[in-house]
């Protein structure tokens, strides 16, 4: 439908924007209306992860390809159902699980191995040869140039070990045809053609987690890529998280820019709104993770904290950066509960039954399965039960399990308040687990901090799209004319002697999960695995721990 010497004209809701979701267990397809930011539809697939080994963590890249496709088709499907034109979307974000390492070819468009997550801990003993061959055997002796310590969570160990330990990826690398990537890189290739021209490209938010990218040139840089010895030729080029990335060459968005591209947790601080520095939000979902925006300044942490890329709308616009607290278990502990012991149905049913005690009963729970993140980047540490005793319950551990996400945001606010000097006057939440009251109310209490919870909640899919609706050349989207959100507010009800006894007695159970896991040299059995790459170290207690609703890694 045309008006008389105009463009096209656009339905009730004006332009509209898409944004693609891809998280650790679930693929979503979103459209916004770029006047409201109010969601109109959405479709959602769940993706499986698989465990080969006990630690290892991986997802078909086709799976999670085939799962953003058949979003997008349903979507469309609905909006048409809802007489909305589709035609009225404008451009598409995408927002993805970060650190997850994709390998294929370039000729035969098809993946060499499965994408490695994030949360695999197969990459422990390539990490442990790594620190050894790092200035001063020191896991933080690169923060400086990329601002992340040497740890199994980042992408250019992964890429180190496929390089080790898979033929295929070795083969390609030498033939010249390999090309590596983060999920969204992988995406982004095959939507803007694939074999046909595809795009290999990523933002900054993305490039900033593999430990490849030099955080002040936001350029790859040659000396970190010769530490880990991956060719630079096989990474996608780098772009800012708000620009015309190339174009949907196929299916019911053909021809819409692909103009937006952030890293979930940025997505979502992007989404609440922190453009500013000193704002900060924590996003509960499979993991927990809390980003302070410290502005167009990098600041490197001196309490075991991330210094990442917060987001660049454009090629000439300012860099901002935040300081990055990462918590590896949040709802994936209730997973844990739900699928190991069958304490709970469902997911949401941990919130019922922890309300049948008044508290755990001295009961504390660490779950560093895989070790522990931010703010300790403990290797060693395995999930710690302390406190049992005859009269513990089902309903003590669940509460025991929702205090344990609680605590372990706790330390992360405390780092970020000796590394800024500033304590944060209010906590803004998201993601799936932010749903439980409970827990929302626990927060508020164990961390003494108001907690603000937006009535809109898709915050991670609301920052892809208001990256792609603001890019140069789409313009939809006006970020100074957001319209005001309605929030729910907990408020802290217990006095400080109460919230410091508790968390000192978390702090105790934390220091005897440490320790747990023998290094490799002193593992009994054979070496195992190549070069630097893991022996069959990753004892991680329980495997199957990923799959919590998530709105999060």
């Amino acid at each position: 439908m045309w008006a008389s010497g105009q463009g096209p004209v656009m339905g009730k809701h004006g332009p509209l924007v898409g944004a693609v979701d891809q998280g650790t267990s679930s693929t979503r397809f979103l459209v916004f209306s770029a006047s409201t930011g109010e969601v109109l539809t959405y479709h959602q697939v769940e993706v499986e992860q698989q465990y080969p080994k006990e630690g290892w963590v991986e997802q078909d890249p086709l799976v999670l390809l085939d799962s953003v496709h058949t979003c997008i088709e349903n979507t469309v499907k609905n909006l048409r159902k809802l007489e909305i034109d589709p035609s009225d979307i404008k451009a598409v974000g995408i927002t993805n699980q970060r650190e997850t390492t994709v390998a294929w070819d370039k000729v035969t468009g098809k993946p060499l191995c499965n994408a490695i997550l994030w949360l695999d801990a197969r990459t422990t003993s390539t990490v442990e040869n790594l620190i050894k061959e790092s200035p001063g055997q020191n896991k933080d002796a690169l923060k400086d140039l990329c601002g992340l310590p040497i740890n199994t969570y980042f992408s250019a160990v992964k890429m180190r070990w496929m390089l080790d330990n898979v033929p295929e990826v070795k083969s390609a690398a030498d033939k010249g045809t390999l090309l590596f990537g983060t999920v969204d890189s992988w995406l982004l290739w095959n939507l803007s053609g694939g074999l046909e021209g595809g795009l290999h490209v990523t933002d900054v938010t993305n490039a900033s987690r593999t430990m490849l990218m030099n955080i002040s040139t936001l350029q790859w840089d040659a000396g970190l890529c010769k530490f880990f010895d991956v060719p630079m030729s096989v990474l996608p080029e780098i772009r800012s998280s708000s620009e015309i990335f190339g174009y949907i060459t196929s299916g019911p968005l053909l021809g819409v820019p692909i103009s937006g591209v952030l890293g979930d947790q940025q997505a979502a601080l992007v989404g609440q709104m922190c453009l500013s520095k000193g704002q900060a939000k924590n996003t509960y979902g499979t993991g927990c993770f809390l980003l302070y925006n410290t502005g167009t300044q990098i600041v490197q942490s001196e309490h075991g904290l991330l210094t990442t890329v917060a987001y660049k709308f454009g090629k000439d616009s300012p860099t901002f950066y935040a300081l990055e607290g990462s918590v590896a278990i949040a709802g994936a502990a209730v997973r844990w509960l739900r699928d190991n012991f069958g304490l709970i149905e469902n997911s949401a049913d941990i919130e019922r039954l922890a309300l049948t005690v008044k508290d755990t009963g001295g009961v504390y729970f660490v779950p560093a399965f895989s070790g522990l993140y931010a703010p300790y980047w403990c290797t060693d540490a395995r999930g710690t039960i302390c406190g049992l005793n005859q009269g513990t319950t089902s309903a003590h551990l669940a509460r025991s399990v929702l205090e344990a996400v609680c605590f372990q945001t706790n330390e992360i606010l405390d780092a970020m308040q000796k590394d800024s000097g500033i304590a944060l006057s209010k906590l803004l939440v998201d993601g799936g687990m932010t749903a439980n009251n409970t827990v929302m109310q626990m927060q508020a209490d164990l961390s003494g901090v108001p907690v603000v919870r937006p009535s809109m909640t898709e915050t991670t899919a609301l920052g892809a799209a208001m990256a792609a609706g603001a890019a140069k050349g789409i313009g939809v989207w006006d970020l100074s004319k957001m319209p005001p959100t309605t929030t729910d507010n907990f408020t802290p009800s217990i006095l400080p002697e109460e919230r410091e006894a508790r968390y000192d007695k978390w702090h105790m159970a934390v220091e005897r999960c440490m320790g747990w896991e023998l290094p490799r040299e002193k593992q009994p059995g054979p070496a195992g695995d190549k070069s630097h790459n893991a022996t069959e170290h990753s004892k991680s207690f329980f495997s199957d721990v990923l799959s919590f609703p998530r709105l999060a890694e």
